[in-house]
């Protein structure tokens, strides 16, 4: 760990809270939309067919990986915690914004509210026991590398780390919504194979994004390859 000035903590815990409502408001988020789904023809070669709650959620594993290269194992795990809370007080929200009555001259009625936000619940809690299990795994996996590769091949560890959890995370998420009756189980391999390529796409394409905020932060606070901030 490396000692900072407290002008450079100040600067570092700003940016550690900025990564951090990133990764939240994409959590979030991601539940919330998830029951729009789409489909995206990729030149010709394979036809994704995921939801759209599939688009923010990439960036969840980004910052992640960013802030344990950064700030340490530690304050990425306190991120992904900070994660769970605010999934839960946002279905808590949502369950009691369904609960209250609409007016009758409401631009969104009872049941159109239900119908869009009605399977939250189910989305998080789906989505809580893939993200733990993800998330977790992926930290794990990106320091054990970490260590393995002595600080270097930051790609190694950023792509072998993502690939795993993603494929836990999408596995789980489809296999609870299935088994709560929200997808049909027929449709359970075609989206499992599409989820997850988007995922490693994904991942694979981030890789420049998570090398230039990993350059651009070592260079801010003067860090070494494999050293981190304390704060």
């Amino acid at each position: 760990m490396v000692k900072l000035t407290i002008k450079d903590q100040l600067a570092a815990q700003r940016i550690y809270l900025i990564f951090a409502a990133l990764f939240i408001a994409s959590l979030v988020v991601s539940n919330l939309i998830f029951q729009k789904f789409f489909y995206w023809d990729f030149f010709g070669i394979y036809t994704f067919e995921i939801s759209v709650g599939i688009l923010p959620y990439p960036i969840t594993f980004l910052i992640t990986d960013i802030i344990s290269e950064v700030y340490g194992k530690k304050k990425a795990n306190q991120v992904v915690t900070a994660g769970i809370f605010a999934s839960f007080f946002s279905m808590l929200i949502v369950f009691v914004a369904d609960y209250v009555p609409a007016t009758t001259w409401s631009p969104i009625n009872d049941s159109l509210f239900t119908k869009v936000f009605g399977a939250t619940a189910i989305a998080v809690l789906a989505s809580m026991m893939a993200y733990l299990l993800a998330q977790y795994i992926d930290i794990q996996i990106f320091h054990f590398w970490k260590r393995i590769t002595k600080g270097k091949h930051l790609w190694l560890r950023n792509n072998f780390s993502t690939f795993l959890s993603q494929f836990v995370d999408t596995f789980t998420v489809l296999f609870l919504l299935c088994s709560f009756g929200k997808i049909d189980w027929k449709l359970f391999s075609a989206l499992l194979a599409s989820g997850f390529l988007f995922k490693v796409m994904i991942a694979a394409l981030d890789t420049p994004f998570l090398y230039a905020a990993v350059y651009t932060l070592r260079k801010r606070f003067g860090l070494k390859m494999g050293e981190e901030i304390k704060i």
